[in-house]
């Protein structure tokens, strides 16, 4: 199966191509194919991926797999939420993302620092596809009180999974692979799909 993604997040395509490796997807990016990033005007995580499904899948005429996703923090009421990659005001600075989420966890304590990713994942065969297969994957810890390691991407370095006692930027591949929201997630897509989801 041939797919678009409605992302240009590389970090984003590169991990679902390694979570799809032995999957027989072929994935491949929408800017790859000269689309742009859909205006994301929903307030939920479910509608702006359709959003973007949509318009990627309208614009190529692939099938197309949205994945939108944050990190809700508890203390914080859910935020950034929808906006974790514009949660400083420019959208995908990572670094400034995280620096404004450690300012506003500055004074919570330990005992209330928990947060997790949430990630939904959209594969719509068609742009006017009725049926949207939709799955959805959670990644719960708490947020740390500065950075920890130097791999993945967003906010890796301050989530902290607690059982593992690892951030998700020190974590290897394979294992914040299994653990992630989005590992989750693709999993419950790849299970629906083998099940016979049309």
């Amino acid at each position: 199966m041939k797919l678009v993604l409605a992302s240009s997040n590389h970090g984003k395509l590169e991990e679902l191509r390694g979570l799809l490796a032995d999957a027989d997807i072929e994935l491949i990016a929408q800017s790859d194919l000269g689309v742009a990033d859909a205006d994301e005007t929903a307030t939920t995580f479910v509608e702006n991926a359709l959003i973007k499904a949509r318009h990627a899948s309208q614009l190529t005429g692939l099938p197309a797999l949205a994945d939108d996703s944050g990190i809700c923090v508890d203390a914080l009421n859910g935020a950034p939420g929808l906006y974790s990659a514009r949660y400083a005001g420019e959208h995908g600075n990572a670094s400034r993302n995280i620096d404004k989420l450690l300012d506003a966890m500055k004074d919570v304590p330990d005992g209330q620092r928990g947060a997790h990713f949430y990630c939904v994942l959209v594969l719509l065969h068609h742009a006017n596809d009725p049926q949207p297969l939709i799955v959805e994957g959670q990644w719960h810890g708490r947020i740390l009180h500065a950075r920890r390691g130097d791999g993945g991407h967003g906010y890796d370095p301050v989530f902290f999974d607690p059982q593992h006692k690892q951030s998700a930027a020190e974590m290897a591949l394979d294992l914040k692979n299994r653990l992630s929201h989005r590992g989750k997630a693709l999993a419950a897509l790849r299970q629906r799909l083998q099940a016979g989801a049309r």
